[in-house]
């Protein structure tokens, strides 16, 4: 069996509070992009292992324990007999880019496995198992536009269609770690919520709509800055860093031509927003 586990973007992110444990609370919405990996699985049969794992496209690190498709297995495993499974990655979503691609992957696994070996899990118990994997794991279960709270773990959905606007994705050759994007966050609720904003024409985003990681990426890295200042001058009606980046995304009402030659060695995808 094959599926094809799919990115996804923040539109928006604020965070608003830190919390006791030394987390922070966030606001934010996900919404899914068909920007996709793709993820096969089949029986192994004749052996005494309980999975074969093969990665190709992006080259990543860790071991194959640490690979959320395996976690995702391992998790399901302790409450089910699954038979030893043969599993080929193929990530094209890039990593470390605030696309959710890991988290992605890990959540099509469990798609996947209640498919291929009944299991009859409801979407309720594969987003309980999901959660178990990461905070945002557990989106991509429905994978429908959600209000994402508390660490990005709580989710509401929004009545929220982009469909038929173009989205250009750029990721530079550039990490962000995530202590770097809080290094000087200052915690505060925004003047409007999110939930209202994307109720408004998407014209009017570019003044309201805010990612608070900007404020600590863009002075340390200022090509992603550069990147986002270039799809405006290109025509986006909205533009963004995802997440905590490095991914920065532009959405058009039109295809912009030739758009990868336009930036250089990035990673660059033009999609159709459905």
């Amino acid at each position: 069996m094959i599926t094809f586990p799919n990115a996804k973007i923040n539109l928006g992110l604020n965070v608003v509070e830190k919390r006791p444990d030394g987390y922070h609370n966030l606001e934010t919405i996900f919404y899914p992009i068909n920007l996709q990996d793709a993820l096969e699985v089949n029986r192994l049969k004749d052996t005494d292992r309980s999975f074969n794992l093969k990665v190709s496209g992006t080259t990543l690190e860790g071991t194959p324990e640490d690979n959320l498709v395996i976690k995702a297995y391992n998790l399901l495993g302790k409450d089910y007999q699954l038979a030893p499974v043969d599993i080929h990655l193929f990530k094209h979503i890039p990593t470390g880019a605030g696309l959710g691609g890991g988290s992605a992957d890990g959540a099509f696994m469990i798609k996947l496995l209640n498919e291929k070996f009944s299991l009859h899990l409801t979407t309720e118990q594969m987003e309980i198992y999901a959660a178990q994997l990461g905070a945002d794991c557990a989106f991509f279960i429905r994978n429908t536009p959600v209000f994402a709270t508390g660490i990005g773990n709580i989710f509401e959905p929004v009545e929220l269609s982009l469909k038929g606007y173009h989205i250009v994705l750029v990721k530079p050759d550039t990490s962000v770690s995530t202590g770097e994007a809080y290094a000087h966050i200052k915690p505060a609720r925004p003047a409007m919520s999110l939930k209202e904003i994307v109720k408004q024409p998407i014209e009017t985003w570019k003044g309201i709509m805010k990612n608070d990681f900007e404020y600590s990426v863009f002075p340390e890295h200022p090509e992603i800055a550069a990147i986002k200042d270039k799809l405006y001058d290109l025509g986006a009606l909205y533009a963004s860093m995802t997440g905590s980046g490095s991914s920065v995304f532009g959405i058009f009402r039109e295809p912009i031509a030739n758009v990868d030659e336009k930036f250089g060695e990035c990673f660059c995808r033009q999609r159709v927003l459905e």
